[in-house]
């Protein structure tokens, strides 16, 4: 398993079967197909950066990499893949065996290279923030602050737009700060390029163009009209955030009146069609996200959800599995639209979704994963998880927040091997694609495909959970995909120190600290006896340093995987027998129960449920087996 991560570590790479099948009958025989589990840009302080742009073979366009052959006396390498002859240029007629370029060095199996010429000036990242007003007035004031936060962080040079939508869609002209300005859209359907260049008076005054296509700068746009909308974040701040009467300050719930029997009319699909529309016309091509907050289902327009009665229920998955959800393909094939314009404009889309009801998660999950987009779900604007990731992101001091942007993923094969297909945050760009178990990465690589298959085929989560969930499994690497198929338990106690425990309800006890980490939620549980000397004080007396020290050491624990996580996770910090128990008890194994023989241990506990013991499942299992 080290060589395992020590590959991961170098490259970012995991792989099934670190031994590729040798026939066609030995790759149809494994269960586990031949995968690999990729993380791109994974931080290496070891990876070199080379200040030249990549060498690559004429025909494949592969890279020049330490398995090609070279031949030092002609200057002409071979290419792996194709096995194409290619030369050296000139500015390599010093390569000999004893002076290598990086790019060979058998060490430097992933390298970095600098922008050069031929890749372009690397254009400022734009950050176009779609917001929804459709809440209640508490929500809006949470909303408000971390908006503000976030904008006050972000690097001068990056550009930012600023759209609010409810049942209406408002375009706030940003370039314009003597008195509050926008241009409004009908929230009931879709709006096109042409329209926002119409609409918006990106040619007012002048002619426009009658041939050829409208985009950007360099193709019909004067600088001066886009930065109406696109303004350098050091200019405006002062817009946004800076006086009372600034557009997040004077930010305020839908003025337009909502029955008591209906739900808000909310034009989700409108304003995200919008916000599209106006990064195709303004920045097409450079590093652009639509970072949009939702605060509930759509209601209005393309991509709805449900319908404004509140008398419909949101579409479960049973819904789904009947087909009586009315609204759920309209607004995935929606949302597959948006998710090709937004590929085709080399955009992103970021979902933060916080309400106790679904917003329609489910329907958006194509845009958001197909364009490598960020999601966070949470209860309230309010709650840690949304406001620590939203602070998260911003918080770096690189100019690209280090976030990437407009990135192309290629992969060359040799000509025996081929590629099926791919999960994870990214879609096609519709070109032809061409000594050891991982038991780690298989997992993974499973846990995805059966995720990928069914589903639809899923209880005790929403459609909108479901996606979420789905969705950040495809993105993080081995390790932390890991924790969500099966999370870890750690104990802390007196008798030793820190150590790994079974997920079971055996792992309670009175004098024990438990540690848990499944991913999405970190749960501190304290014994009983532990909880009562926490109350009465212990740890701040003279001579209890060491039950200081062992309340403090789980805590220190679970704020380094915090730091380490995004979205970052929800803390609960418990007591055995407290209400908040069930965060830990739900994941446990349930050996001891109230209905079975079992007993548990002193000071240990036993869960309520009729779920039969992972015992219990494996011996029908072996029963069935063997029939």
């Amino acid at each position: 398993m080290s060589e395992f991560l020590e590959l991961e570590a170098q490259d970012g790479i995991r792989m099934t079967w670190n031994v590729i099948p040798g026939t066609k009958q030995d790759a149809t025989n494994c269960v586990v197909p031949v995968s690999a589990i990729y993380t791109p840009l994974k931080p290496n302080s070891s990876i070199p950066v080379l200040p030249y742009g990549p060498l690559r073979c004429r025909i494949c366009r592969s890279v020049l990499n330490p398995f090609s052959i070279v031949d030092f006396v002609a200057k002409i390498w071979a290419c792996p893949f194709c096995f194409q002859r290619n030369h050296f240029p000139q500015h390599y007629s010093s390569i000999s065996e004893n002076n290598l370029p990086a790019e060979l060095f058998p060490q430097y199996t992933t390298v970095e290279y600098l922008s050069t010429a031929e890749t372009g000036q690397v254009p400022p990242p734009v950050f176009l923030f779609v917001v929804d007003t459709c809440m209640i007035e508490e929500e809006i004031s949470y909303l408000k602050s971390a908006l503000a936060q976030a904008i006050e962080l972000l690097p001068d040079k990056s550009l930012v737009g600023f759209i609010t939508f409810g049942t209406y869609v408002q375009v706030h002209e940003l370039g314009f700060g003597l008195l509050p300005k926008s241009y409004v859209f009908k929230g009931t359907k879709e709006v096109t390029k042409d329209q926002i260049l119409e609409q918006m008076c990106f040619f007012l005054g002048k002619a426009k163009p009658t041939t050829g296509v409208i985009a950007g700068s360099r193709d019909g746009l004067s600088a001066e009209s886009i930065s109406r909308f696109l303004l350098p974040a050091s200019e405006c701040e002062f817009v946004l955030t800076s006086v009372k009467s600034s557009i997040i300050e004077e930010l305020q719930k839908d003025p337009w009146p909502v029955p008591a029997d209906q739900r808000a009319s909310r034009c989700t699909g409108a304003a995200l069609s919008v916000a599209a529309g106006l990064l195709g016309v303004c920045v097409p091509g450079s590093g652009a996200r639509i970072m949009a907050f939702i605060g509930g289902p759509s209601t209005e327009g393309p991509g709805s959800i449900v319908s404004k009665s509140l008398s419909e229920p949101i579409r479960s998955h049973k819904d789904l599995d009947k087909g009586s959800a009315p609204f759920y393909g309209k607004a995935v094939k929606f949302h597959e639209e948006l998710s090709k314009q937004l590929v085709h404009q080399g955009h992103v889309l970021d979902l933060f979704a916080c309400a106790l009801d679904q917003v329609g998660v489910a329907e958006m999950k194509v845009a958001v994963e197909r364009t490598g987009g960020i999601i966070v779900l949470a209860e309230s604007f309010g709650h840690s998880v949304f406001k620590d990731s939203l602070r998260r992101i911003f918080q770096s001091s690189d100019n690209d927040l280090d976030l990437s942007f407009n990135g192309i993923f290629e992969i060359n094969c040799s000509k025996d091997v081929k590629i099926q297909g791919i999960i994870g945050p990214c879609t096609s760009l519709e070109k032809e694609l061409i000594a050891g178990f991982d038991q780690e990465a298989a997992a993974t690589v499973m846990a995805r495909l059966v995720s990928f298959k069914l589903e639809t085929e899923v209880f005790n989560n929403s459609p909108d959970e479901t996606a979420y969930f789905s969705m950040m499994l495809n993105r993080e690497n081995v390790a932390n995909s890991v924790v969500m198929i099966q999370p870890s338990l750690i104990s802390y106690s007196f008798q030793s120190g820190p150590e790994p425990v079974l997920l079971d309800a055996t792992a309670i006890a009175a004098d024990r600290i438990l540690l848990l980490d499944s991913y999405f939620t970190i749960v501190i549980f304290h014994g009983i006896t532990i909880a009562q000397w926490r109350k009465a004080g212990y740890q701040d007396q003279e001579g209890h340093e060491a039950f200081a020290q062992l309340l403090q050491a789980p805590q220190e624990e679970a704020d380094t995987i915090i730091k380490e996580r995004f979205p970052v996770p929800r803390l609960v910090v418990c007591d055995q027998y407290g209400s908040q128990a069930r965060f830990l008890l739900a994941k446990l194994n349930p050996s001891v129960t109230h209905n079975s023989e079992n007993t548990p241990p002193p000071g240990g506990d036993i869960i309520f449920t009729d779920d039969v013991s992972f015992e219990v499942f494996m011996d029908h299992l072996q029963r069935l087996a063997v029939q």
